[in-house]
């Protein structure tokens, strides 16, 4: 098969082994892979990345995995043992690879013998991301980590949820994708003091998703430190701004609302009819508004409540409110504005046929991201690498399949 990156894209030329596991190192790689990078999964021949197995599927395969995994070479090898961790090592030097991706437990390679002084030794320029729960130090360093954790413990469930309901996970993994961004932009600093810098050399980057996601909750930590407010929930409000909430329409279902500065809240007003709204000492600021909440809450709800969501939209839009619907993924799916910026992108896949996905972000308007196929079964590029790449003979690659290498 023909190599996937293409010289246009910002990231032709970069090499990235990805060694991640189910949801945070392979989205950086995703990434990386959209805008050109050659990516180079490795998978343990027993059973693969368990991210094959997450979310729902259709005739055995995992959705999540098509786009995960899409534009990335797939290969098999056990790097626990020894044999596999030699292999490994020619992978490195042999492709001088720029990015290494890793997501296990924190020693884990070193364990295996594959720390980044050794790793760095055979490519100087190799940039290594670790993705962890808790990070490469500290007390819990070798817990086990997973984004429902960093979820519960960076504050976010506390503040999730009905006010006199339950903390609330997310139904996404949130951690995962938030600490994977962090991770995917210092991959680029990393590169660019490498590159344009000429340092020469990568550096090693460690990311926690319990500090992605807690760095995340913007003005918390400060509030506790100021004001020693530990948090609450508040459903679907905020402590920034009011309205801000999910109000009930005639028809059953739900629109969004945001007074986000005070010209917009006054436009709401107005088209309710309620100008006198504007001066009344409980609405006048943003600040009077978060304290009279519940009672602007009740007059914004009863309002709406009167309308149909296509109708309550169509005002509030014309007024110039912000307003949107609150859409499941029908609704998205058929969205003009998502149709008209092509959010949607076909993929003919050999095992689902035609499959839509997110197209690449961000877009750029010169060198824009593509998706050359979405992810592919365990061990595809085997021969293309090994054989091609590393030049293992047939023999070899016979012999490493039997003892569980590849």
């Amino acid at each position: 098969m023909t190599t996937i990156h293409t010289p246009t894209l910002p990231l032709s030329g970069i090499t990235v082994i990805d060694c991640g596991q189910v949801i945070a190192g392979p989205t950086i790689a995703m990434i990386l892979g959209d805008f050109g990078a050659e990516v180079i999964k490795v998978e343990n021949p027993q059973g693969g990345d368990q991210g094959r197995y997450f979310g729902r599927s259709k005739n055995g395969v995992s959705l999540n995995w098509k786009q995960l995994s899409r534009n990335k070479k797939n290969i098999t090898l056990s790097l626990s043992k020894p044999a596999g961790q030699d292999l490994f090592c020619k992978l490195i030097k042999t492709t001088q690879a720029d990015v290494l991706i890793e997501s296990f437990r924190a020693g884990t390679f070193e364990k295996w013998n594959l720390g980044y002084d050794k790793l760095r030794e055979l490519s100087p320029g190799l940039t290594m991301v670790r993705v962890s729960g808790f990070g490469q130090t500290g007390p819990y360093k070798d817990r086990p980590g997973f984004g429902t954790l960093a979820e519960a413990m960076s504050g976010f469930a506390h503040i999730t949820g009905q006010a006199d309901g339950p903390p609330t996970l997310p139904p996404l993994p949130l951690a995962d994708s938030v600490s994977a961004l962090y991770a995917t932009i210092g991959v680029m600093l990393s590169l660019y003091q490498r590159d344009a810098k000429k340092s020469g050399r990568g550096q090693s980057i460690d990311v926690s998703l319990l500090e992605s996601l807690y760095t995340m909750l913007s003005g918390h930590a400060i509030a506790y430190d100021q004001l020693g407010l530990p948090g609450k929930r508040t459903g679907n409000r905020t402590s920034g701004s009011a309205p801000r909430n999910a109000y009930p329409t005639k028809d059953g279902r739900w629109i969004a609302i945001a007074g986000s500065t005070q010209a917009l809240t006054e436009r709401l007003f107005r088209e309710m009819g309620r100008a006198d709204l504007i001066t009344d000492p409980r609405f006048k600021s943003n600040r009077d508004r978060l304290a009279n909440v519940e009672a602007l809450d009740e007059i914004v709800g009863a309002w709406v409540l009167e309308r149909t969501q296509a109708d309550c939209i169509a005002q509030l839009v014309k007024a110039e409110v912000a307003v949107a619907p609150v859409s499941d993924f029908k609704d998205l799916a058929e969205d003009p504005q998502l149709v008209a910026r092509k959010v949607l992108t076909t993929i003919d896949d050999p095992e689902l046929g035609p499959l839509r996905m997110p197209r690449v972000l961000p877009q750029l308007s010169d060198t824009p991201g593509r998706i050359e196929f979405a992810g592919l079964p365990m061990g595809r590029h085997n021969d293309e690498l090994y054989r091609g790449r590393l030049g293992l003979s047939e023999a070899e690659m016979q012999a490493l399949k039997g003892e569980g290498i590849i």
